[in-house]
């Protein structure tokens, strides 16, 4: 079994904040693989289901997101997983908004729950898919950015992204991230658009019809 968790905070209040795009990556799984029923268990949502020929269980931790390892910690243990089955998804502050990368152990980059479940583990080796959000540019504003709802204009890049990272879950939950992050990018990449023809010289454009001649009539006698 591979355990796939996505991180957030529980709550409506948070339900649309940039912090929970892991839950909203579960989520979104959980639909288009018809995942069996979330449950609650290990102080989290739980869904069963298969991706591709690998057994997934996804993983929505409610413990709040610097808990979250207390969560991960349980489902880990129960099942004795090792840590390259275990994939955490997450926002990344140091990626640009619709960008990802899928990367096996690494630093947490001061992330909150990441924090909470190496030091849980006790380890630092489990897989991240990290899910980029953008940098709002200065230190000060980052607590805003990322307990920021998505706008209107972050649905152009984030639903096709979303969109993309359930089509590549096969090749994720499969062990391929190369695989998966290129399939990712070829989704997302914007269709780069045909040059236009030019103009068509002056000489090589149809003449329009000319008037015919009128046949000369019979000649007149004097």
């Amino acid at each position: 079994m591979l355990l796939l968790v996505g991180l957030g905070n529980p709550g409506s209040a948070y339900a649309r904040q940039r912090h929970n795009v892991g839950f909203m990556l579960a989520d979104r799984l959980a639909e288009a693989y018809r995942f069996g029923p979330w449950r609650g268990k290990w102080q989290s949502l739980l869904a069963e289901g298969q991706i591709g020929e690998q057994k997934v269980l996804l993983q929505k931790p409610q413990t709040f997101m610097n808990l979250s390892g207390e969560a991960v910690q349980q489902a880990v243990r129960f099942h004795k997983l090792p840590l390259d089955q275990v994939v955490v998804c997450h926002d990344e502050l140091d990626l640009a908004a619709g960008k990802i990368r899928i990367k096996l152990g690494g630093g947490v980059a001061g992330h909150n729950g990441l924090r909470s479940i190496a030091a849980r583990l006790g380890a630092k080796d489990f897989k991240r898919l990290r899910i980029g959000i953008g940098h709002p540019g200065h230190k000060e504003l980052v607590t805003g950015h990322v307990l920021g709802n998505f706008t209107a204009e972050d649905q152009t890049w984030l639903q096709p992204l979303l969109d993309a990272l359930v089509e590549a879950a096969p090749l994720l939950v499969a062990g391929d991230d190369a695989g998966a992050m290129n399939k990712v990018a070829l989704r997302t990449s914007p269709a780069k658009e045909k040059p236009a023809k030019p103009d068509q010289p002056k000489s090589d454009r149809p003449k329009p019809d000319q008037p015919k001649p009128d046949k000369p009539g019979p000649a007149e006698t004097p």
